[in-house]
């Protein structure tokens, strides 16, 4: 695992100081043991908390720090660790910051924040798959981080990445923090904060001490620096590095790219997942309290669809021109779990206050009352369903219902399931079990949504096998009359409308069975969809977007048509992914919090 650091400012070093810091740096090993692991290798960081100031940077406001740190991690599940040290021993700030991260075990949701505090320099290391993209690294540096170091405000740098980065995974513009002006250089002499009256005495006698020695040895020391050294060296490197560049990253090789491409389809399709489930219950969310008191989930859900979007975008990309060169297709593979995982962790963000709006639990009871006459407005739409292609079979061939031929069976499968879930969670009130009431409550909702889509996808196949029966009755008639141009006749006809049909019909197969349905259907469906959303004025892209939308149920089905689908009552449940292996409901939210209802 690689981790990508973003650094800013790195100033010119202070001359004539190499003498000075040679001196201090053997006086500080002699009289200080602990002040010698200075900063300049890779750090152990403070195994006490997420903070490690080894120049006394922070001072009294180390406690506001570490309240961002901690609003980060509660609402992101981010550990941002932030070090204070006086240099890098002139490393750069990228790899120091690199080896410190690799050194201490962070894993992919830890981000390392190194400050140095002789110059205003600093490092952001963040693994590839920490779900953030570099442009939102790049972001927080630029508005949170560096206006506070420029003027010396060392916890306000923290403070601002911290909020930066909750900041970005939200959505939410990032925020300047409040500037406090402090000290220029608080590690300025390299040593660890204590008290001064001990250690300036004795200093000034080790330095008495040592002054003979240095003295003796100057003139052999400027001969050996002329024999050993290029010019451009620092022959009193202060500290050995502890780690070996590029050891500890060695100790963890890179995932094969197989196994890589597996994860990336793995965390496309649970993502697809998490965001249909948390726009299926946003949808039940908003018919409860209106849209207003849901915009914040609608806005969540929006932003988790757009980075999914570009997800599959980059999926579709690899999959029509695979890349030859290794690294190029690692990078590529990167960042669609890159993005899947920023698009789960902003709807994992809203999971709870979505469960404080909704208050499931507190409102069981009503919202039961809500879902049963749902149920029975249902039934009356689903023999219509059924009684509209009984009507349409006798015109069209059994190819052209083909497409929706099961849709009533498996709309009255979800609506049987969902009368079970309900008397269930009715049981389950009067019993007082309010656990067991909102389990069973979620997951009628889930199954009557499903069942309501498929429903509304045969009614639609219906009106539009009967206006295309129309249409094409017109053209006919159209072509016996010569005087028209054939061309314009064809021209009429409107591709965009075809693909629209198609495109909703694979939605809502997809939608509707994704228990079974894999990567490569959903990545066709999302390309279908970008394709669609091009068409207007383009016949071209519209063509594109039928076929592609057609390609997408195909598979979608052949995907189904292998689903072992359990014999009992559930089958058609997790076929529908309205229940997960665990026969609990998923609910809104992302891979971190959508299967919470069953959580002790």
């Amino acid at each position: 695992m690689t981790r990508p650091s973003t650094r800013c400012e790195r100033p010119a070093a202070r001359p004539g100081m190499a003498l000075v810091a040679a001196a201090l740096s053997a006086l500080c090993t002699l009289l200080f043991p602990t002040a010698s692991a200075r900063a300049d290798t890779p750090l152990d960081l403070d195994s006490g908390g997420r903070i490690t100031d080894t120049v006394g940077a922070l001072g009294h406001r180390r406690g506001q720090v570490e309240a961002a740190l901690d609003r980060l991690h509660a609402t992101q599940h981010v550990q941002l660790y932030v070090t204070y040290v006086h240099d890098f021993s002139g490393r750069n700030g990228h790899d120091w910051a690199d080896a410190t991260a690799d050194r201490n075990g962070l894993g992919p949701h830890d981000v390392l924040l190194a400050i140095s505090t002789s110059g205003r320099q600093y490092a952001v290391s963040a693994a590839e798959d920490s779900g953030f993209r570099q442009d939102q690294l790049s972001t927080v540096a630029a508005l949170a981080i560096s206006p506070a170091l420029k003027e010396h405000d060392w916890a306000g740098a923290a403070i601002g990445a911290a909020d930066g980065y909750r900041a970005v995974l939200r959505g939410e513009p990032v925020r300047t923090p409040l500037i406090k002006p402090g000290s220029s250089d608080p590690g300025g002499d390299g040593l660890l904060p204590g008290d001064r009256r001990l250690w300036v005495p004795l200093a000034g006698g080790g330095g008495l001490c040592l002054g003979g020695l240095y003295l003796a040895s100057r003139r052999a020391t400027r001969r050996r620096r002329a024999a050993d050294y290029p010019l451009d060296e620092d022959p009193y490197p202060l500290v050995a590095t502890a780690t070996p560049r590029g050891l500890a990253r060695m100790a963890q090789p890179l995932t094969p790219l197989t196994e890589l491409d597996a994860e990336a389809c793995r965390n496309l399709v649970d993502t697809d997942d998490a965001v249909r489930t948390s726009a299926e219950e946003l949808h039940f969310a908003t018919a409860q309290l209106g849209r207003p008191a849901t915009r914040p989930f609608a806005e969540a859900v929006d932003w988790a669809r757009s980075e999914l979007a570009d997800a599959f975008r980059l999926r579709q990309q690899l999959d029509d021109a695979p890349y030859e060169d290794e690294d190029a297709r690692r990078h590529a593979l990167d960042d669609i779990c890159s993005r899947c995982t920023s698009a789960n962790r902003r709807l994992d963000a809203e999971s709870a206050a979505f469960d404080r709006l909704r208050g499931i639990r507190a409102n069981a009871a009503a919202l039961l009352v809500r879902a049963e006459a749902a149920a029975r407005a249902l039934a009356p739409r689903l023999r219509t369903a059924e009684a509209a292609l009984a009507a349409v079979a006798a015109h069209c061939p059994e190819a052209a219902l083909a497409p929706v031929a099961r849709h009533p069976a498996e709309a009255r499968d979800r609506l049987a399931f969902a009368g079970t879930a309900l008397t269930e969670a009715r049981a389950a009130l009067a019993d007082g079990d309010a656990e067991q009431a909102v389990v069973s409550l979620r997951a009628a909702e889930a199954a009557l949504s499903q069942a309501r889509t498929l429903v509304a996808a045969a009614l639609r196949h219906v009106r539009e096998l009967t206006g295309a029966t129309a249409r094409l009755h017109a053209v006919l008639r159209t072509m016996a009359d010569a005087a028209r141009d054939p061309r314009e006749v064809i021209r009429a006809l409107d591709p965009l409308e075809a693909a629209r049909g198609e495109a909703a019909a694979a939605r809502d197969f997809v939608a509707t069975h994704r228990g079974a349905v894999g990567c490569p259907a959903r990545t066709l469906l999302a390309e279908a969809e970008r394709r669609l959303a091009l068409a207007r004025g383009d016949p071209a892209q519209a063509a594109h977007a039928t076929t592609l939308a057609r390609e997408a149920r195909t598979l979608a089905e052949h995907d189904v048509a292998g689903y072992d689908t359990p014999a009992h009552g559930v089958g058609g449940a997790l076929l529908g992914g309205i229940i997960l292996a665990g026969l609990l409901p998923p609910t809104f939210g992302g891979g971190s919090t959508r299967g919470r209802l069953g959580a002790p």
